[in-house]
């Protein structure tokens, strides 16, 4: 069990961004909040958030920083055209990179 005062460091050192699979669904849905350091840029934010929602060595939900919000069993992994939202800011994975969304 974790301490207040953990939970308290933890709270004030890190941050949730959202993942949101919109590539090959009808409608976007949101597959994952990541857990990353409030101090990175929000690029490092991305790329951080994108690496943990891939599977390399094992299924990415496995992942101590996700927190799985799809239903089911799996999910694919995200990819070009999904979006990711930090803070009130939403960013498109593009081919290369990221461009914000308006």
């Amino acid at each position: 069990m974790i301490s207040k005062k953990d939970a308290l460091t933890k709270n004030l050192l890190y941050e949730k961004v959202a993942v949101i699979h919109a590539a090959f669904e009808d409608v976007p849905t949101t597959v994952a909040f990541v857990e990353v350091e409030k101090a990175l840029s929000n690029a490092a934010k991305l790329e951080k958030a994108f690496v943990k929602t891939n599977s390399i060595d094992d299924a990415w939900w496995n992942n101590t920083e996700i927190t799985k919000m799809f239903d089911g069993v799996s999910c694919r992994s995200t990819s070009v055209g999904d979006m990711v939202l930090i803070g009130n800011r939403k960013y498109k994975c593009e081919n290369a990179g990221w461009s914000e969304m308006s």
